[in-house]
């Protein structure tokens, strides 16, 4: 049942289907990446809201290494996208680590190259700031800024 649970949430990520990917998450989730932090219930959802409503990304997502039991689970995933105003191409490497509860995503962790993301996505800035502590929290601050405002719309 987790693994099936899994693969449905990857499989409305990649066909852009945000309802479906929330509908695999407790209302009490917590989602924690580099990107954004940590995020706890609708947030988590509005996130996946928010990133799968930006049609023009080009978006596409494989998922593949899915393996769960009833408390645990885990996937790897790989995202290509268009970032930003310059358009410059992200590849994505994700692990993802789940835990469940009442036949629900209750903890989900995704783990990725921070610096490798800053490289591909901010260029020149990405790649001499990319691994420092300051440009982690300059790309939360302002992610959570757009979710803000996303979800005030």
């Amino acid at each position: 049942m987790s693994q099936a649970l899994i693969e449905k949430f990857y499989a409305s990520f990649a066909e852009g289907d945000a309802e479906g990917m929330v509908s695999c998450y407790h209302d009490d989730v917590t989602f924690t990446d580099p990107a954004f932090g940590k995020l706890h219930g609708d947030l988590a959802k509005a996130m996946w809201r928010m990133l799968l409503s930006n049609t023009d990304s080009g978006l596409t997502v494989h998922y593949f290494d899915i393996a769960a039991n009833q408390e645990t689970g885990e996937a790897k995933w790989l995202a290509k996208y268009f970032y930003g105003p310059k358009r410059r191409l992200v590849v994505n490497e994700v692990s993802a680590s789940f835990t469940f509860k009442e036949g629900k995503i209750y903890t989900h962790t995704d783990d990725f190259d921070l610096w490798r993301w800053t490289r591909q996505a901010l260029g020149i800035a990405g790649t001499f700031m990319g691994w420092s502590g300051f440009m982690r929290s300059k790309i939360q601050a302002t992610t959570n800024q757009k979710l803000d405002a996303f979800m005030k719309k």
